[in-house]
């Protein structure tokens, strides 16, 4: 893997000014305008507390020095000890305040940003993956919220500076000068790094999403990599993601130093200065020993958020970066274009392909010119090859993807007129592989209807096979069925992907049918539950299980993106075309498979 291998900006990414990026980042500071207000005004009430620090010590020396009595002596400490206090205090009232209004920011970042991710059409996952997202998320709005945390020392500090340079000034204008003409060279070094700093930050944040993405999809696919032995390799793969992520930041860290010996010797360079010129002075009768001493204790702190410009900078990049990122998947183009939001109340079930064109890559073309009308309540099997087209018709009727050319029509109107989450809720899919999220069975049942009752579910989960099949599972409706159905064998799974649809009670049914091989009752079940489904619903059935097919009013044959027949089952046979040879070299032993699987499953109940 070279070294910069997925290193690039992601698809969606893009590039925002530090003008646009600030007046983004202030849209989330509006709603915090009272406690922001209160901090700023303890940040500039620290840095007058802190920048009397030298001063009273200073101007202490003096007056030890005219009186030096106990009292004059003791008076000294006591300030400098009540200074401090006072600091400690209001900082500690201040980062209380800031603590709580980082926080709320965050909170509404990263909603933003997650329910970005979820309104994200599937289009956009198909280039991306969920743990680079995950990343976005989670990892830099924290690295944002750092940012925050920064501009408020930063502020602190030159709020300080500021207030010190007004004093020194007036104490004594020949030094300050001095001090003074070093700034601009500061300021210049640090304005010269801001690019490459930005560079490496974002080098690094990407690094770091691939290592969080590989994570990702090894912990989902840990059961995979078990079965065909492949710790070995995972941990390989792992260990190139970490190991490229360690050489960018370690990159990015030594370029990100490379200005740090400059200004440390500008730093030397000032301080000599400041002795030699402000000795002379003393020495000369010019300025007294306690003004002297207020510019060598006020070097430091004058200098020190000039100095470390290019180090706050750094994290300030850093903090930048992070927003440019996370705004970048908030404002994410999206791949379907609703062209109005009309409400939809009900739905017949009506379809209508009409010359539609469509492709996941402009290169490789799925449909041309494709036309398909359903009618309401009709129940369409979809056969052919792999890559026939199939499953894009029904990517297509429940809009995760956009067509290029044509119409799709629901009951005549245009699909792209619905608004999007009204028409959903018309729409029961069940994929191949029966997702289910961690919880009950209940949970997984009611998840598109949360108002039912579990002992509506249960009525209607007895309607499958007698409710048989919830007898199977440990507590019933209560099972929990572990992180993505595990604990339920495949035949469950698919019964509880069914009666989540058949609660729900779609105008549109769409079924990917998984092909996993399972038990003669549980196909039985799952064909129950199917006919309750499919009795009230216009229905599209992706088939890959003779039972399926036959139930179907009409079987729709397809290959590279065309329909080449269409008709009953017997018909379609009787016209020894491309569905009888599907029939014979698949269908046909799958049926006799399922009648041996039969017979051995009565003999096994005897």
């Amino acid at each position: 893997m070279g070294f910069f291998d997925g290193l690039d900006a992601e698809k969606y990414d893009r590039k925002y000014s530090d003008r646009a990026l600030i007046k983004r980042i202030s849209q989330y500071f509006r709603p915090q305008a009272k406690r922001l207000g209160l901090i700023l005004f303890l940040v500039v009430l620290i840095s007058l507390i802190y920048s009397m620090l030298p001063v009273t010590v200073s101007r202490g020396v003096d007056l030890i020095r005219a009186d030096r009595s106990v009292g004059t002596i003791l008076l000294i400490p006591g300030l400098v000890i009540a200074i401090g206090v006072l600091g400690w205090s209001t900082n500690w009232g201040m980062r209380r305040l800031l603590t709580r209004m980082i926080a709320d920011i965050l909170v509404n970042l990263a909603s933003d940003a997650f329910q970005a991710a979820t309104v994200h059409d599937l289009s956009f996952y198909d280039q991306i993956s969920s743990g680079k997202v995950v990343s976005r998320i989670t990892s830099d709005t924290q690295d944002f919220g750092q940012l925050v945390n920064l501009l408020t020392d930063v502020t602190s500090q030159f709020l300080e500076a500021a207030v010190l340079a007004i004093l020194l000034y007036n104490i004594e204008p020949r030094l300050s000068l001095y001090l003074y003409a070093l700034i601009p060279i500061v300021f210049l070094l640090a304005i010269s790094f801001r690019k490459l700093a930005r560079r490496a930050t974002q080098q690094g944040m990407r690094a770091m999403s691939i290592v969080n993405a590989t994570i990702k999809e090894t912990v989902s696919g840990i059961a995979i990599a078990k079965n065909f032995r492949q710790e070995a390799s995972i941990y390989q793969e792992f260990s190139r993601a970490n190991r490229t992520s360690y050489r960018v930041n370690v990159r990015r860290g030594l370029v990100l130093t490379i200005v740090f010996p400059m200004l440390n010797s500008l730093g030397g360079v000032a301080t000599g200065l400041m002795i030699y010129l402000g000795g002379i002075s003393a020495a000369q009768g010019i300025v007294t020993a306690g003004a002297w001493f207020l510019f060598l204790q006020s070097l430091d702190r004058f200098l020190f958020p000039v100095m470390n410009l290019s180090a706050f900078w750094t994290q300030v990049q850093n903090g930048l970066s992070a927003a440019e990122r996370v705004f970048a998947l908030i404002d994410a183009e999206p791949g379907v274009h609703q062209i109005d939001a009309q409400p939809v109340e009900t739905l017949q079930g009506a379809i209508d392909f009409e010359h539609v064109v469509f492709a996941y890559k402009v290169t490789e073309p799925i449909l041309e010119d494709f036309e398909l009308h359903i009618r309401a309540g009709e129940t369409v099997a979809l056969v052919g090859h792999t890559g026939a087209g199939k499953s894009s018709i029904a990517k297509l009727i429940a809009r995760f993807y956009e067509f290029q050319g044509g119409s799709i029509r629901l009951d005549g109107r245009d699909i792209r007129t619905f608004n999007l989450r009204d028409y959903r809720r018309h729409l029961g899919i069940v994929s191949q592989v029966p997702f289910l999220f961690s919880g009950t069975v209940a949970d997984n049942i009611r998840y598109g209807a949360l108002n039912i009752s579990d002992a509506e579910i249960g009525r209607m989960a007895g309607q499958i096979g007698e409710g048989e099949w919830l007898e199977t599972l440990p507590q019933g409706l209560k099972t929990e069925v572990g992180e993505r159905g595990v604990r339920l064998s495949m035949g469950q799974r698919q019964l509880v992907s069914l009666m989540r649809v058949l609660v729900q009670q779609p105008a549109i049914f769409v079924l990917d049918e998984a092909t996993a091989s399972i038990d003669p009752f549980t196909e039985w079940q799952i064909q129950r539950a199917l006919e309750l489904i499919l009795a009230k619903s216009t229905s599209i059935l992706i088939a890959h299980r003779l039972s399926t097919v036959k139930s179907a009013d009409r079987i729709i044959v397809m290959r590279t993106g065309k329909i080449i027949e269409e008709g009953s089952h017997s018909s379609l046979l009787s016209a020894g075309g491309h569905y009888a040879e599907l029939y014979n070299t698949y269908f046909r032993h799958q049926s006799l498979d399922y009648v041996e699987r039969a017979r051995e499953f009565v003999v096994s109940s005897k």
